[in-house]
């Protein structure tokens, strides 16, 4: 009743037909500007696009806001409808105009119309049959262009993406295995495949495959949502993408996107957003805006400082962590993403372009030596079963005198009382080992090469099954993703400790503004280590 009082379309909608070639679905979806973001609900579910424009009217700001938002969101297949032809007299004046100028637009953003069809809907010219009144179009009408579309091709012949949606445990019916469960949003995976979960580069094997409330399958494919139980137990989350080891997603802490922003206020620099894509959710920040798009008038500004509303723009992207992903136009569903603020969807996007980020070497390294590492007969989740937690690292940072290395011996102390496998790595420790001082660790290519084996060194303890805690000032803060990535698939916690002047870091776990009492310090510091489930509580560990 509202859209009729009004005359607008206010929410995508959806009807059902079917022709002699295939079965329909038809999403109509909001053209006016401030309901854009329910436009984009709608199209991006959508394989092709009917676009309408009226008549009477001509080619307005919507109609080249909803083009490129088309070409944003991967629809190539296009019909333009031009609609309303009977206030327009039927004139083929005025529908060739139309024609030349939205032809022109849609070439300057990548998007090739199918064709474009006069059409009048209340008489129903050329939507299932031409009539008489526009003798001078001899083409296909709405329904025949429509029945030309290609089907889109099955997405299971695309690599395996499965976001990891969360790990199910029924131990209260006596049941312990840990069921991965999520979406295959492409490929097929069976019984038996070796798959990775990234970013944290963990391997394993599928042992099964359960579907809820129906027998076990021996192979998924896409559009099917199941749990997968692994032959070797490896500690996965939320947001992980599980993939074949042949076919990874890329990993970086920096993406190159199209946006389009719907928020109430600028996107602008400096201000942390949450990046949601598949199941993942990280905080993320604008580094740099390559250019913004006027799309009203095809005007690009290189020269602006923030995004503001309903502007189009090419924006890098900086994540707090790393973050699985693809290209668009590899993977279409893990290529998408939507930005969080305030807890509402401010804007969308889709990634572009793979942007190499500091750590890139660093992580090739990383996943070599995790697919090629030679293991034992002792796995990972024998070490965890036997000390009763994982392995990590707990990483302090902070400028010299901020009580940063007592806090980490004391933590040593109390995690060693209570159970746990530790060991504190200092990073005094770790030059005098490779036979350099501190004078020689300040030369850059020195310090490159004490980043390296440190991690490394790190990575031998924690792949022992310890949670290593590690202090040094020769290791900054900037240093610890590339510390995260050398020990990977272990997980690192930053523990940074800083005046209350100072701004709290983007990548820091945890910040102290000061230390006065090393147990309370402590005390929050296991508490984390719980939430993060390196640890049960210290009490279970030590019983």
């Amino acid at each position: 009743a509202e859209e009729q009082e009004q005359g607008i379309t206010i929410d995508a909608a959806r009807c059902f037909f079917k022709t002699d070639k295939r079965d329909y679905i038809i999403i109509d979806a909001p053209g006016h500007i401030e309901f854009l973001k329910n436009m984009v609900t709608g199209a991006a579910r959508a394989e092709a696009a009917v676009l309408l424009i009226d008549a009477d009217e001509g080619v307005r700001e919507n109609s080249r806001r909803h083009g490129y938002l088309l070409s944003m969101l991967g629809v190539s297949q296009v019909v333009v409808a031009v609609n309303k032809m009977d206030l327009a007299d039927y004139s083929q004046a005025v529908f060739e105009r139309i024609e030349a100028e939205y032809s022109a637009f849609l070439a300057e953003i990548g998007v090739t119309p199918r064709c474009f069809v006069p059409i009048s809907a209340r008489e129903g010219d050329f939507v299932a049959a031409p009539l008489d009144n526009m003798p001078w179009f001899s083409g296909l009408t709405i329904l025949d262009a429509v029945d030309a579309f290609e089907k889109q091709a099955p997405r299971e012949n695309q690599a395996l993406r499965m976001p990891v949606q969360d790990v199910y445990r029924f131990n209260t019916h006596g049941d312990q295995r840990r069921i991965v469960a999520g979406r295959i949003e492409s490929g097929s995976v069976k019984v038996g495949d070796k798959v990775v979960f990234m970013p944290s580069a963990k391997t394993s094997v599928i042992a099964s495959i359960e579907v809820f409330s129906a027998p076990s399958s021996v192979e998924v494919h896409a559009g099917e949502s199941v749990g997968v139980t692994l032959a070797e137990q490896v500690y996965v989350r939320r947001g992980d993408i599980m993939s074949h080891v042949e076919v990874l997603p890329q990993i970086s802490t920096l993406i190159r996107a199209n946006i389009f922003w719907l928020g109430k206020e600028s996107m602008v620099f400096g201000k942390r957003y949450k990046l949601k894509l598949g199941t993942a959710s990280v905080e993320c920040e604008i580094a740099e805006i390559m250019s913004v798009l006027d799309a009203s008038n095809l005007e690009s500004s290189t020269e602006k400082e923030q995004v503001e509303r309903y502007d189009v723009a090419e924006v890098l992207l900086r994540t707090r962590n790393p973050l699985a992903f693809d290209r668009t136009q590899d993977v279409e569903h893990t290529g998408r993403f939507v930005i969080v603020d305030d807890y509402d969807i401010w804007g969308g996007g889709i990634i572009r372009d793979v942007v190499e980020d500091e750590q890139s070497e660093l992580r090739i390294a990383a996943r070599q030596r995790e697919f090629q590492w030679l293991k034992g007969l002792v796995t990972m989740a024998d070490r965890e079963f036997r000390w009763g937690h994982k392995a990590g690292l707990v990483l302090f940072s902070g400028d010299a005198g901020t009580g940063k290395a007592m806090v980490a011996r004391y933590l040593e102390r109390y995690l060693f009382d209570n159970g746990v496998a530790t060991y504190l790595l200092d990073g005094t420790n770790v030059l005098l080992g490779l036979g350099h001082d501190a004078n020689q660790a300040e030369r850059e290519e020195t310090r490159e090469e004490l980043i390296h084996r440190y991690g490394e060194i790190a990575h031998l303890f924690v792949d022992s099954g310890n949670i290593v805690i590690s202090t040094t000032n020769t290791i900054g803060l900037a240093d610890h993703q590339k510390l995260a990535t050398l020990v990977a698939p272990a997980e690192l916690l930053s523990i940074h400790i800083c005046p209350h002047h100072e701004q709290a870091p983007l990548n820091a776990d945890l910040v102290f503004s000061s230390v006065e009492d090393y147990d309370q310090v402590v005390d929050r510091i296991v508490r984390l280590l719980i939430e993060r489930e390196f640890i049960q509580s210290a009490g279970q560990v030590a019983d």
